[in-house]
């Protein structure tokens, strides 16, 4: 068959640019994209009961929708453009043809990588959505979800942004020496930090809620996480900006800590309850990928395992001892348990990362001060322990502002009425997971 298709002569490629960089940056990129829609989408829609699966599975995708175009209008250049204070970057637009084809520069840490702008402004928006999906844990079956539509852009950009450019873009925490090789601070600890101050200034779920919350779909549960595990190959292994060695060092440093993780959660599950829980072991591998996020690219093997070890064996302790026991933890209605999973694993892997980073490894990740006190310099813990403060009491402050903030001065409410509640999505959305014959059985079902 005849081709009616001309001849169009290809433009030819910039110097600068390297087809495989780039191509390993766009699939990481669509990697970590898929960690939240479909992952945490179909994760939140079976962990709830039935009657909150459509709102749960909303929340996740309508803050990947909004993360986008705040990130190409304004918080991108905030959070990776010039230094416009200390902690954080001039707010700008990047949709214009010849900024997206132009190298990507990061212009106040001095970075550059062989690939455009474009590919650079996606991989870092899908890290900005996936750390609001991420708090959206803390928050399901109660928040009102205009408010949430309200949150998210104001969040992004007074909380997320400052963290990113305070330790991703060149701000004084980068220049501090401290690690976050792709996020235990800026995505997990925030997002586990402003989860659990959400959670109480929004208010708990109703009571029956609480007290019976077993999932609707525990394999849609096991999809979501299987999404969650095999996305973070890009999550992790995308930071060096580069299909690189320390890419592949990276992506098996993070499979590594991940199965250890899996499997010390699952063995405290069988010392102390006696049988092994599937949710137990979901949450294991969740610890395991956030404690090995700050430290991929920068430990060895041996790292990672006992990386592993502390982030299926801490947080384990948080979420069934002291969750269980402390009074703070009743008060505090943090629906997932993102306080446990995200803040304190993250904080145990910005930490570990000051005893085991290794020359070779922060050589390769073009840190200044390198190696960790495995390698004689000491002073990365105490590094470690700064960064981790402050990330800690900025979202402490601004969450707690911006919440008092949508509640007392656009007077929308933070928590969806009795009637919502006890009805769930039927109310909300006019739509449910599953279509039954009366809105009564719903109810009791629910």
């Amino acid at each position: 068959m005849a081709s009616n298709a001309t001849n169009v002569t290809s433009p030819t490629a910039p110097a600068w640019l390297e087809p495989g960089d780039n191509a390993w940056q766009l699939t990481a990129a669509s990697l970590v994209a898929l960690q939240s829609i479909p992952g945490l989408v179909v994760l939140y829609a079976g962990i709830v009961k039935r009657k909150w699966a459509v709102n749960s599975a909303f929340m996740a995708f309508y803050a990947f929708a909004a993360v986008l175009i705040c990130w190409v209008l304004w918080a991108y250049k905030a959070a990776f453009g010039q230094q416009m204070l200390p902690f954080v970057g001039r707010p700008g637009a990047v949709v214009a043809m010849d900024q997206e084809l132009r190298q990507a520069l990061l212009p106040t840490s001095g970075v550059t990588a062989n690939f455009p702008l474009s590919t650079m402004v996606y991989f870092q928006f899908v890290f900005a959505a996936i750390t609001l999906v991420i708090m959206a844990g803390a928050f399901l079956c109660r928040m009102n979800f205009l408010a949430w539509m309200i949150f998210v852009p104001l969040w992004l950009t007074l909380s997320y942004t400052v963290g990113a450019f305070s330790l991703w873009g060149g701000g004084f925490l980068a220049k501090l020496g401290v690690i976050d090789y792709s996020g235990g601070y800026v995505i997990h600890l925030s997002s586990g930090t402003a989860g659990f101050v959400g959670a109480y200034w929004i208010g708990p779920r109703l009571e029956r809620d609480r007290v019976d919350f077993r999932p609707n779909n525990i394999l849609s549960v096991l999809v979501g996480a299987g999404i969650l595990w095999t996305g973070w190959n890009g999550f992790n292994g995308g930071d060096p900006y580069a299909a690189s060695p320390d890419a592949g060092a990276a992506v098996i440093n993070t499979n590594i800590a991940t199965a250890m993780s899996l499997l010390t959660w699952t063995g405290c599950d069988i010392l102390y309850y006696k049988k092994p829980a599937v949710l137990g072991a979901v949450n294991g591998m969740i610890t395991g990928l956030v404690a090995i996020t700050p430290a991929a690219g920068v430990v060895t093997g041996w790292g990672a395992i006992i990386i592993g070890l502390v982030s299926g064996s801490l947080p384990w302790v948080s979420m069934n001892i002291a969750g269980k026991k402390l009074h703070l933890f009743h008060v505090v209605d943090d629906c997932l348990g993102v306080f446990h999973t995200h803040a304190v694993a993250g904080v145990a892997g910005g930490f570990l990362v000051g005893l085991f980073a290794t020359v070779e490894g922060s050589l390769a990740f073009a840190i200044t001060n390198p190696g960790g006190a495995i390698d004689g310099n000491g002073r990365q813990v105490w590094v470690q322990i700064v960064g981790a403060l402050f990330i800690i009491g900025w979202n402490i402050v601004w969450t707690s502002l911006i919440l008092l903030f949508i509640k007392f001065v656009l007077r929308v409410p933070l928590r969806m009425s009795e009637a919502d509640l006890l009805i769930g999505d039927d109310a909300i959305h006019g739509v449910s997971q599953y279509v039954l014959n009366h809105l009564s059985s719903d109810i009791s079902l629910a």
